[in-house]
């Protein structure tokens, strides 16, 4: 459960949302992004308020919005280039050759031209995420969330995948949320960091500003200190049953087209 989280997330910069395991990191993303609802409290996109709208018009709020998750979240019958024209397929009237172009243009963008023609299964993790990615940009939203996008990566390659997420911000002047917990990933590409500690928000500021705060919470976690008030219960605690379940129903039912529409509906600033 979340409690006493307010903060406002700047426009066209790149905001990480950090904190040890089971803090609530992917359930704040949730929220956000209308995948769960809470209990009380606002959330406000592009100065619309979002807690108690309608699910129609929360279908148009998230058409400003582009989503990567952990695993790309991938469709398994599909070949990557079928992947990324998905949401266009799915939520427009383009022409199969304006769908094209744009494909490949977003394609291009993250370094996956010559492997349109393989399937996720023929694919590294990196290569998944790049597609994700590729997808998330194809409806040009104004808001991309990132949930873990390093999970599953060596070094080598989240550096990569870092150097990308920066680059693309800065070409499309998105508004770019990443839940993690890789402070050097954060020290890279992170323009305002939030860190939350037992489902509550603890600060939100820019990068700068957090390195330089001494709550012992803030210190403690980007340092990578044993010594401090976090302890080994919060760092072992991975998400709740009922979080894990939500995840795995969601890529589940991307299988049927209902489904499918549910997943690439979810796509700017907004104030939580």
């Amino acid at each position: 459960m979340l409690e006493g989280i307010s903060f406002d997330i700047p426009r066209g910069a790149t905001s990480a949302i950090m904190g040890p395991s089971g803090t609530g990191k992917s359930v704040l993303l949730k929220n956000i992004i209308g995948l769960l609802r809470p209990d009380r409290g606002e959330i406000w996109v592009d100065g619309e308020e979002t807690v108690r709208m309608r699910e129609k018009d929360m279908y148009r709020v998230r058409r400003k919005f582009g989503v990567l998750f952990q695993d790309g979240a991938l469709f398994g019958s599909m070949n990557m280039y079928d992947n990324i024209a998905f949401p266009l397929r799915e939520h427009t009237r383009k022409s199969e050759g304006e769908i094209r172009r744009i494909t490949l243009e977003k394609a291009a963008m993250v370094g996956l031209l010559d492997h349109m023609k393989k399937f996720p299964g023929e694919v590294s993790g990196g290569m998944k995420k790049r597609a994700g990615f590729a997808r998330a940009l194809v409806m040009e939203p104004e808001l991309i969330f990132f949930d873990e996008p390093d999970s599953g990566l060596d070094p080598v390659r989240v550096s990569y995948l870092d150097e990308l997420v920066k680059k693309i911000q800065e070409e499309t002047g998105a508004t770019f949320i990443i839940i993690t917990h890789n402070i050097p990933s954060v020290m890279r590409v992170a323009d305002h960091v939030g860190v939350l500690y037992r489902s509550g928000l603890v600060r939100f500021g820019s990068k700068e500003e957090m390195i330089l705060d001494d709550n012992p919470i803030i210190r403690q976690f980007l340092a990578g200190r044993a010594d401090g008030p976090i302890g080994m219960d919060e760092l072992a605690t991975e998400e709740s049953d009922v979080e894990r379940d939500l995840v795995a129903r969601s890529v589940r039912r991307a299988e049927d087209s209902k489904a499918q529409r549910e997943l690439e509906r979810d796509r700017d600033v907004l104030q939580v």
